[in-house]
């Protein structure tokens, strides 16, 4: 703004002189040197004054006089707004010109880098552990509960119950579970019968089988003298002995009483693996404890469980432990996958020059509007302040060259 108004005061100055040389010559016009000096000073007048006019009229009215034809700018100023705008939009900024610049930038090997020296600092531990909170504080858990809870009981209701019995079957027979399950009934059994409390209701039991029995003739009698000989006690011993002989026998791998009955047991599992009836009560039952079940609360306390303990991991800094080896350890596979980074670079590439060719036209809309936004006096004083300098040399330029051409055309008017 100072050599702006410098520049003014410089080319008033010149033109004051010119005008004060040519008012002192003109007493001594039948001189020689006074009448080439009125010349010159004379036209360096009309060269000034025909500047001062022509940049006056680019900015406003000479003098406040509306003379066609000039404040140029102001008057044409959407002109100008438009040329500006396809200037800048089409010339300066194309979208050509920023394609072919954002082509020259490996982007992926800056962020790269950018990543390894920073990965470790306090600003991106900060920022990861401030974007997974923000994360887990923002789910929804009931929407969640109800979205698990909807496919939970769809995949269960999908899931084909003849399938499941296979596996299960095929697991226990494979796992040898059937012969496991035997013996753990076998030890319970001997612990059971091993009890005074077992042998004593068994002995009773017995008893009151006995002195129950419906028959006749000589079977009555023979059990009446088979009572008489012994009582709860003793039954209750045999019993224990029979039952304790029969466990012994059945945990023996080479009994042929254990090996019939796991064959029977064996080939009741395989035949439930085509039992329609156990199938069909199966999906039964599947399907009505379905309808039945209200899993929803169960998730939802299970999710907002699982929520507050990352809320707590994550408040604790302990999930740098956690995420920094396993960022350093994809950044180093990263940085020694080429074809990937290659990959990513097209990827970030076509999303740039995407976002050039769908928002250039913005360039030209924030130019327009920014201009918009000047009023006719802000906009020539902006003109002014860059270009001001320039113009008013203009005014300096033409008071010396009319000054020299007035000079020379009157030398030749002399000679003539």
């Amino acid at each position: 703004m100072k050599q702006k108004r410098n520049s003014r005061y410089l080319a008033s100055l010149f033109l004051i002189v010119m005008a004060i040389g040519f008012i002192i010559t003109i007493p001594f016009q039948e001189n020689i040197i006074g009448r080439l000096l009125q010349g010159a000073f004379e036209a360096g007048v009309v060269g000034g004054l025909a500047d001062w006019f022509a940049v006056t009229a680019l900015f406003r009215h000479p003098l406040g006089i509306p003379i066609p034809h000039t404040a140029l700018l102001p008057n044409n100023r959407k002109r100008m707004t438009e040329a500006a705008t396809n200037l800048v939009e089409n010339n300066w900024l194309s979208k050509e010109s920023i394609q072919s610049k954002i082509a020259q930038v490996r982007i992926t090997d800056k962020l790269l880098q950018e990543l390894e020296k920073n990965l470790d600092s306090k600003i991106v531990s900060k920022g990861i552990s401030s974007f997974a909170k923000k994360i887990v504080t923002q789910i929804d858990v009931d929407k969640l509960a109800s979205m698990l809870e909807k496919e939970v009981k769809s995949r269960v209701h999908a899931f084909d119950v003849k399938t499941l019995l296979e596996l299960v079957v095929d697991k226990i027979l494979v796992g040898q579970y059937d012969e496991k399950t035997f013996d753990y009934l076998l030890v319970e059994v001997e612990k059971w019968i091993s009890k005074q409390s077992t042998r004593d209701q068994l002995g009773s039991l017995a008893v009151q089988l006995i002195d129950n029995a419906d028959v006749d003739g000589f079977v009555k009698f023979a059990i009446k003298s088979f009572r008489n000989l012994i009582n709860e006690e003793t039954l209750g011993n045999i019993i224990y002995k029979l039952v304790t002989k029969g466990v012994d026998d059945l945990r023996n791998s080479d009994s042929k009483n254990r090996a019939v009955l796991l064959g029977k047991a064996r080939t009741f599992l395989e035949g439930l693996k085509e039992n329609q009836q156990v199938i069909s009560e199966i999906n039964h039952w599947k399907i009505s404890f379905l309808q039945k079940w209200d899993g929803k609360k169960q998730i939802v306390n299970i999710l907002k469980e699982i929520q507050d303990k990352l809320i707590v991991f994550i408040e604790d800094d302990q999930l740098d432990l956690y995420i920094y080896p396993f960022l350093t350890k994809l950044l180093e596979e990263l940085k020694a996958d080429q074809t990937k980074i290659d990959q990513i670079e097209q990827w970030i590439h076509k999303q740039v020059m995407g976002l050039v060719e769908k928002n250039h036209s913005k360039i030209g809309s924030l130019v327009r509007e920014n201009l918009d936004k000047l009023d006719n006096e802000k906009l020539v004083e902006l003109v002014e302040t860059n270009v001001g300098k320039d113009l008013q040399w203009i005014r300096v330029n033409g008071a010396v060259c009319g000054f020299i051409i007035g000079l020379v055309l009157t030398i030749i008017k002399v000679l003539i």
